[in-house]
């Protein structure tokens, strides 16, 4: 006759520590299962010259035509570097991952927020197809449109409401509002788009790109700046903080040629 002996299992004693692993490993195994979103890497970058750009808005009102505002007497314990206007590049230089061939748009909208006379972002570059929804954050109304472009016609928001808009094609559109004339913004439509990030104040920046060839190309007030950076990106990380991206608007030399004489 067979004998069985019961064995009694005992917890082990750190089961408490177990289940909380297991809590923190399923969702990152779950995220294994998206497709593409477990290739995907984060390419890391970094780039110069961004304090030296200037808003167009700026400029404008700058103008003595204008009328909009005198500069004051600057203060002599304020360092000449704080004097000078540049643009804030967390939300005004959008740097775009470009791929060769159409890249389908995503399936949720991308928020544009509008609050104290500007939006954020302030350029903004997308694939076609790419939903945008406008919020408004502000105490008061907005009345945005894109110059031009019949799509996006003057519409009143009130606060906190919101308003979606999807470009007809390629090409920059550039927004306006009726009750705010000092904001004015920029969303670049172009194919191929797969990320984009926008630099802190140091110049840094990520994009998160799946493996393939890209081109890394920096926008400013709706228009390409900087030389584009090609990049090919695996299922490792890519560090390009060595070699910056120069995004420094080009001064014309100077003409020295003397006028001819008739």
């Amino acid at each position: 006759m067979t004998e069985f002996k019961v064995v009694r299992l005992h917890a082990p004693k750190h089961s408490g520590t177990l289940r909380s692993w297991l809590r923190t490993a399923v969702p990152w195994f779950a995220v294994l299962l998206v497709p593409g979103l477990a290739l995907a890497a984060t390419v890391k970058g970094q780039v110069k010259g961004h304090n030296q750009l200037v808003n167009p808005v700026w400029e404008e009102a700058a103008r003595p035509e204008s009328n909009h505002y005198t500069w004051r007497e600057p203060s002599p314990t304020v360092r000449a570097e704080f004097r000078t206007l540049f643009g804030l590049a967390p939300k005004e230089l959008c740097i775009a991952g470009i791929k060769k061939g159409d890249v389908p748009p995503p399936s949720v909208p991308t928020l544009i927020t509008i609050g104290g006379g500007r939006t954020t972002p302030v350029t903004i570059v997308v694939a076609p197809g790419t939903r945008l929804r406008f919020r408004n954050g502000d105490p008061f109304k907005h009345k945005i449109y894109a110059v031009g472009e019949p799509s996006l016609l003057p519409s009143e928001m009130g606060i906190a409401a919101e308003r979606d808009w999807t470009a007809p094609g390629p090409g920059t559109y550039e927004l306006r509002d009726e009750l705010a004339p000092s904001l004015r913004s920029w969303v670049v439509v172009k194919p191929g788009v797969a990320s984009i990030g926008y630099p802190d104040r140091t110049g840094a920046f990520f994009l998160t790109l799946e493996p393939g060839d890209y081109t890394l190309q920096a926008y400013f007030a709706g228009k390409p700046i900087g030389k584009p950076r090609e990049v090919s990106v695996g299922t490792k990380d890519v560090d390009l903080t060595k070699e910056p991206i120069d995004v420094a608007e080009a001064k014309k030399p100077a003409d020295d040629k003397k006028p001819e004489k008739k």
